[in-house]
């Protein structure tokens, strides 16, 4: 057998191993094949308390992470009113069908009935009939900067939502609670921007090429550099779209014959990564060690299905916070059990770097630990670096094999100067290279306003779930109905939200989602936590049994009691 050694990740020794011989270790493997198995959806586990802390020795601070129960009243009368909705789509479909109804979807000709249908009227069942009637809070159209405040073009709809058309007019000024500038650098005035038109001036917009062939740039070399430094790790590499950053990797990194666990919670884009590359795929509970020490312990002991072979390769898939939850990684215990198992560790960092750790270098900063400790480290530009793109970093020998394997490096086209030169400008200032203080600031300054704002929403009766030091703030809606209601009823009051329902999260957790910046302003929190605790209180969103001393307002309890026979 003829085998090829190479050192990468943690140091350990790789071999790669020709198609169709026995493999002695952990490997390459280049026949990829599609894997078609549906991941299985874990819901949160019930045993987790309404706030969890933890101060393992593992931790140099107190972890404290919440996600209070449903109230069982809520989630009754949340699946009541899915089930009435889904009743009314079934009527609302009979009269479709009978021409009642205009049907404003697409629909197959009648000549193409034999064909192979491209539409699937029922499996659209849900988007026809819910997604619709609530459709007007997504897609909004922004015309400026999406900067703390931002200007949003007002539409309306003559069909109930199915199209819309723009009155010519501008909402000035709306408070910008939704988009993930955590740092404050999407602006278009500033050190950033003016290095950003110069670079534009110098090198053009965009490439025409990929990186393999006349597509790379001393910009591009500048920046990976950098990005090296900044994480403290031996290489690094960058790509031009965040998503296939995860997508277009992980199949390069694993294969038939190894095994991929990933947190029950990940972004789409490592789920699909990890289908395209072929590998066997379990979860584990989200953020639950022991769930993921059973899964390591008995991919160990019982190996490959039917054959029980040695895995050629574990990987451990998780992210630094996660986008739905506001919750942060396990890292110090993950990394525990990824050495105590000899698994391998990939940390998406997409929402963290920037934005935890008191450098702003994501979660191992966070937690104060070796970066040599993870063994690839991804994250993106498009949150706290107000640009595009992302990047993988780790030993070198990694670096180099992604070089030539990676399907984003050899087929994407670079990433655009512009855009790489606002990296650059706003990590420098981060890391302080700029020559001041002001990338400290927003740190501290995002590090404030998350603390205030997650502490005011308790306060006020919310149930919020996530860490503390979490700058994504999911506030829970449940209901339906309360879904279009929460973001026009903020609308109304000047203030831009994102809300989340079903098939993003599960069902009978519809949230609304909040994105503190370094940019807002404490009058700006002040007048957009005012404005959600009067929605609060109009749509009886105050579900939470905790109210802190300073709750204000009614809860949905004491109204449903108040108003009894």
């Amino acid at each position: 057998m003829t085998l090829n050694s190479a050192k990468l990740l943690n140091g350990d020794t790789f071999h790669r191993t020709k198609q169709d011989k026995k493999a002695v270790g952990n490997g390459f493997v280049k026949n990829h094949c599609l894997f078609q198995q549906q991941q299985k959806r874990y819901r949160r586990p019930a045993e987790k308390n309404h706030h969890a802390s933890c101060t393992s020795p593992l931790y140099n601070k107190q972890f404290v992470e919440s996600f209070e129960e449903t109230p069982l009243l809520v989630a009754v009368l949340t699946y009541m009113g899915y089930g009435i909705l889904t009743i009314f789509g079934y009527l609302r479909d009979f009269l479709r069908d009978w021409k009642f109804e205009k049907c404003h979807l697409a629909r197959e000709r009648e000549q193409q009935k034999d064909f192979v249908p491209l539409y699937q009227d029922f499996e659209n069942f849900y988007t026809r009939n819910l997604y619709m009637r609530i459709r007007d809070n997504w897609n909004r159209p922004i015309c400026s900067v999406p900067g703390a405040k931002m200007d949003l073009m007002e539409r309306v709809t003559p069909d109930y939502n199915w199209t819309f058309e723009h009155t010519g007019k501008v909402l000035k000024d709306v408070i910008n609670m939704g988009s993930y500038n955590y740092l404050g650098f999407a602006e278009n005035s500033g050190t950033c921007a003016d290095a950003a038109s110069e670079c534009t001036v110098k090198y053009g917009v965009g490439v025409s090429s990929t990186r393999q062939e006349i597509g790379n740039l001393d910009k591009h070399d500048e920046l990976e550099k950098l990005v090296a430094r900044f994480l403290g790790v031996e290489s690094s590499m960058v790509f031009g779209m965040g998503f296939a950053t995860n997508s277009m990797n992980i199949p390069a990194l694993t294969g038939k014959g190894c095994l991929v666990l990933s947190d029950e919670l990940n972004h789409t884009s490592l789920v699909l990564g990890a289908r395209l590359s072929g590998s066997t795929i379990r979860v584990f509970k989200h953020n639950n060690m022991q769930s993921l020490e059973k899964l390591l312990r008995d991919a160990i002991v019982h190996g490959q299905p039917r054959t029980h072979r040695p895995w050629k390769k574990i990987l451990i898939l998780v992210e630094g916070i996660y986008s739905m939850e506001g919750s942060i990684v396990r890292l110090p215990e993950v990394i525990a059990l990824k050495k105590k198992y000899k698994a391998y560790l990939y940390l998406d960092e997409a929402h963290s770097i920037g934005a935890l750790g008191p450098r702003g270098r994501g979660v191992v900063d966070y937690f104060g630990l070796d970066p040599s400790d993870v063994d690839i480290m991804m994250g993106t530009f498009t949150k706290s670096f107000g640009a595009a793109g992302g990047y993988i970093g780790g030993k070198k020998e990694l670096i180099d094999y992604l070089r030539l394997h990676s399907h984003s490096a050899v087929y994407a086209t670079s990433m655009s100067p512009p855009v790489t030169q606002q990296i650059i400008t706003s990590m420098k200032c981060i890391m302080g290279e700029d020559g001041t203080t002001l990338g400290q600031e927003r740190l501290c300054q995002l590090s404030e306003n998350t603390t205030y704002f997650r502490r005011r929403l308790h306060e006020m009766g919310f149930i919020i779930y996530g860490n503390n030091d979490s700058p994504v703030v999911p506030l829970m809606l449940y209901m339906p109905a309360k879904i279009g209601a929460f973001g026009r009823e903020m609308l109304k009051r000047n203030i831009g939200t994102v809300v989340v329902g079903f098939p993003a999260t599960p069902i009978i957790e519809s949230r609304a989602r909040f994105c503190v910046s370094a940019a807002h302003t404490r009058e700006m929190l002040d007048t957009a936590l005012n404005a959600i605790s009067e929605v609060g209180d109009l749509l009886q969103l105050k579900y939470s049994r905790k109210n802190g001393p300073g709750s204000e307002g009614t809860d949905c309890f004491s109204y449903l009691e108040s108003h009894q026979d």
